[in-house]
């Protein structure tokens, strides 16, 4: 049965939240934060739900990490009764709604949900009340490499300096650009410019080995079609010739048999 009565619950009954999308907590803020509830108390109680003989947190974490290094030992909690999928997407959302979640975070909070309760993207934008295609945006940004997203979040970078990394075809070129931004401090929209620039330096660069492949290929079309039209003249006279076109990669052999009877 749920009880939405505020409860005393000892401190070291309650368990952390498996689903808790945020993964960094700053430890001077934590300090702040328990030096104020030293003072004032714990002005809003924790969301919790039974799991066996522990509690387990649902909304709170910030609070309950504080009141731990106040050395409290019960903290003023509501014990509601939610299903692991319930209680994933609103953890989720208590940090989205305080702005709490880097986008690194957020992202990868989306993604834990989809894997952990087979969420497809319009379910969970729906009971996140977003749109699918701001999900799929977010979880696009997984794609960066490891070492790409961790200096992005350690820099300050925002999630649109990510979204344009993402356009640079190679991991080595993100990171080399990733560094310019930071040694440079580039805004979001000289971000955009530089990466603009690379793309059109690497498309001209292109051009001329494509109209050269393009320009040997139809060289080569040129050459096949002049042998296999003297190959017909000689099955037009009557003889039972073999023709074949064989690609080794680096060049066309082309195998001609004509029986000596």
């Amino acid at each position: 049965m749920e009880d939405k009565r505020v409860v005393e619950i000892p401190i070291e009954n309650i368990v952390p939240n498996p689903y808790q999308p945020r993964k960094v907590f700053s430890q001077t803020a934590l300090e702040e934060l328990s030096n104020s509830i030293k003072v004032y108390g714990i002005l809003q109680p924790v969301t919790v739900r039974q799991k066996d003989d522990k509690y387990e947190l649902i909304a709170g974490e910030r609070r309950f990490r504080a009141a731990k290094l106040a050395s409290f030992e019960t903290i003023p909690a509501i014990v509601h009764n939610m299903s692991d999928e319930s209680s994933a997407v609103l953890a989720l959302l208590e940090n989205l709604q305080r702005e709490d979640l880097n986008f690194i975070e957020e992202a990868m909070g989306y993604e834990s949900l989809i894997k952990e309760h087979s969420f497809t993207q319009q379910q969970l934008a729906e009971k996140l009340g977003k749109n699918q295609s701001t999900i799929a945006n977010k979880l696009r940004i997984l794609r960066l490499p490891s070492e790409v997203k961790i200096k992005l979040v350690e820099n300050g970078l925002t999630e649109r300096h990510a979204r344009a990394l993402l356009k640079l075809p190679t991991e080595e070129l993100m990171k080399e650009v990733l560094d310019k931004i930071i040694k440079n401090e580039l805004t979001v929209k000289k971000t955009e410019k530089l990466i603009k620039d690379i793309i059109e330096s690497l498309e001209a660069a292109d051009e001329p080995e494509k109209k050269q492949s393009i320009k040997a290929s139809m060289g080569i079309r040129i050459y096949l079609n002049t042998i296999k039209q003297a190959f017909d003249a000689i099955l037009n006279t009557g003889i039972k010739a073999k023709y074949n076109e064989i690609d080794k990669g680096d060049y066309m052999e082309v195998v001609v048999r004509i029986p000596k009877k």
